[in-house]
């Protein structure tokens, strides 16, 4: 499954797309935690201190924002299917972000 990052989430990671190698039927919460144990310089970004997705974290499914799928973050993968992770697109606040060399 592939997760392809926008704007400041892609600087973090140094990659455009991340590929998940889960089995058909994962959710989508299953492949953003496994691209964050392939990538753990994302989690801080992703996920706050009790592990739930930062709320400004905003994922699409094919298209469809993840939040208004009737099974939400629950909602199994398939093979071809594709996440798009994209951070707030304004406001946010002056921490400084380190990205990697």
């Amino acid at each position: 499954m592939q997760i392809n990052l926008y704007a400041t989430f892609r600087l973090i990671a140094g990659e455009k797309k991340i590929i998940v190698d889960l089995p058909n039927g994962s959710t989508i919460m299953e492949v953003i935690r496994a691209a964050v144990k392939s990538y753990p310089v994302l989690k801080k970004h992703w996920f706050d201190d009790h592990n739930d997705l930062h709320a400004h974290v905003h994922v699409f499914y094919n298209g469809v924002e993840a939040v208004t799928l009737p099974q939400g973050f629950d909602t199994p993968l398939n093979e071809n299917d594709a996440l798009d992770l994209f951070p707030p697109v304004s406001g946010g606040s002056l921490e400084r972000v380190d990205v990697p060399a």
